[in-house]
Order: structure tokens, then sequence, then C-alpha cells
């Protein structure tokens, strides 16, 4: 089984973070969770909010315990909101039901982690994250 290392969460930062100035965004916190939903690293941009790490972690930490992104959890806030409000206390560093949270995934295909964005619009959160992924050579 294939765990995420601390390089890749790192490297998954580095191109959220450099997508997120390309485009112009917003400050961006990105938080990188394991297979556990444990943090693995985050780093927040200068001026960044300081609620971001706790949404961020939220977001990835969510994603991974429920095995959907966070953008499909929102969608099921939509169709069984008491499901995903009971849920949300469970879950030990939240669950945002919103996009910007994705898994990642290694060359197999496995779960090994997920990255949370918050800073901008959740789009543009999700999109920063996926480009993220993709920078460390990791699937979303």
């Amino acid at each position: 089984m294939s765990v995420l290392t601390l390089a890749q969460a790192n490297a998954i930062i580095a191109g959220a973070l450099a997508k997120g100035q390309d485009l112009g965004l917003k400050p961006l916190t990105v938080a990188v969770v394991d297979g556990s939903g444990s943090l693995v690293s985050l780093q927040r941009s200068d001026a960044s909010p300081a609620i971001r790490p706790a949404v961020a972690q939220g977001k990835a930490s969510g994603a991974v315990a429920m095995g959907v992104s966070s953008r499909t959890l929102g969608e099921m806030a939509v169709d069984r909101p008491h499901f995903i409000a009971s849920v949300a206390p469970l879950a030990p560093h939240g669950l945002v039901p919103v996009a910007g949270g994705v898994l990642v995934r290694d060359q197999a295909g496995l779960v090994i982690g997920g990255v949370g964005i918050s800073g901008d619009t959740s789009d543009n959160d999700e999109l920063c994250a996926l480009a993220g992924i993709a920078a460390a050579g990791l699937k979303a």
C-alpha cells in the first residue's frame, strides 16, 4: 500500500500555491492529509485569514473520511441535509461540504490522502488542488 510522503505533500502545496498565484487568486491555505485524514503538511499564504487552516483541513480530511470529494459532499448535503449535518460533527477535523477538497490517489488509483484548499471561491480552490496533485505526479 502506498503512503503519502511529506515530500509529495509539499509538492502538492507548492503546485497549488503556484497555480493560485498564476491565476491572481486571493491568499490560499493548503492542507494535505494522509489516508487516515491526519495532517501531513499545511501552508498558509501571507494575509490568509486565521480560520483558513481549519477550513482547508476540514475539506481534506472530510473528503478522505467519506471517500468522496468535498464537492460531492456538498451535493450530498443538498440531497440529504440531515445526513451530512449528522455526520459532520463525527469527523475529527470537521467536514466542509463545498468544493476544494480532493482525494489524492497513487499511480494504481488507491486513495493515499486528500488535499483541501481555502481562500478563494470554492471552484478556484478545487482547481488549485487539482493542479497541486498533478504537479506532484499523483492522480485526483
